[in-house]
């Protein structure tokens, strides 16, 4: 059955019970993508599933003795974001534009999509991941609206953020065409990635048990995680924060992954002319206020 965003946690735990083990399963990305520490990131993974295993067997003990309907998996769905997470770090995320990294990118990011994604659909006979690309209709004016804001508020801070931290160094030097081509399909889809593993993934798989605003914090810390490692670091997560908290909160009222990957993708364009800005002075002439 597939999990409407907005609707309530259905599982056997309490929100309250499901939060330790959900908690060790998202704090093993920080120890994978920050720490950068496969066993402590492996340890933490294997301490949550475990958890959830023994809370969730002695709670569906109870729901079968009442009878009543036993809900989702934690142990499923936190096993299922564990995998993914597990894929993403066979491979160091450090931005290179080389054919073997953008290779080893698809491949892994690729794999932590579709794997989760099967074993859910095909193993476990559920469809508690999915891609609603237009559930949400037509947009409205106001969506609209947050659109042309989002561009205006990258214009404004990301050039600041990149150029005065110095974190555009984290991306290579792009000075020919064939390098700022490669640049822009790779953020480009490392943007729509991101929207698909953690939205409708992580998200999703997350508000099965969880309110929408404790599911939003745990997906956040998965997200802000992932892009520190590829390169988002010094004070970058004064952005990302608020903008993984956001994206949640968007998809959780639009119910549409084409409109949160368009935020997405025109906040990816800005970082993009930025970069290109950053590693070629004058490039795009006056178009930023930080040179």
């Amino acid at each position: 059955m597939i999990q409407h965003p907005g609707t309530a946690p259905r599982g056997p735990l309490s929100p309250w019970a499901a939060l330790a083990p959900a908690l060790a399963v998202c704090l093993a990305a920080p120890a994978f993508f920050v720490l950068e520490s496969a066993w402590l990131g492996s340890a933490l993974s294997a301490v949550g599933l475990a958890l959830a295993w023994i809370l969730e067997s002695r709670a569906r003990r109870a729901v079968a003795a009442s009878g009543a309907d036993r809900g989702p998996s934690l142990l499923r769905d936190l096993a299922l974001i564990s995998l993914g997470l597990l894929i993403v770090s066979v491979i160091p995320l450090a931005a290179e534009l080389d054919d073997a990294a953008m290779l080893r990118f698809t491949l892994a990011l690729g794999g932590a999509v579709a794997v989760p994604y099967l074993v859910s659909r095909f193993a476990f006979r559920d469809r508690a991941i999915a891609f609603p690309w237009r559930a949400g209709g037509r947009w409205h004016p106001a969506q609209w609206v947050w659109l042309v804001a989002v561009i205006v508020l990258g214009w404004l801070i990301l050039p600041y953020y990149f150029i005065t931290s110095g974190v555009y160094r984290n991306w290579p030097v792009v000075d020919s065409p064939d390098l700022i081509a490669r640049l822009f399909v790779g953020v480009g889809a490392v943007g729509i990635w991101d929207e698909l593993f953690f939205i409708c993934t992580v998200f999703a798989l997350l508000r099965r048990h969880f309110p929408a605003w404790a599911a939003n914090l745990l997906q956040t810390i998965v997200f802000v995680s992932f892009l520190w490692e590829l390169g988002y670091r010094e004070w970058g997560p004064v952005l990302t924060i608020p903008f993984a908290l956001l994206q949640g909160v968007i998809f959780l009222r639009t119910r549409s992954l084409g409109y949160v990957v368009t935020v997405h993708l025109l906040f990816d364009a800005v970082v993009f002319a930025v970069l290109v800005h950053a590693h070629n002075p004058g490039m795009w002439g006056g178009l930023f206020l930080v040179g």
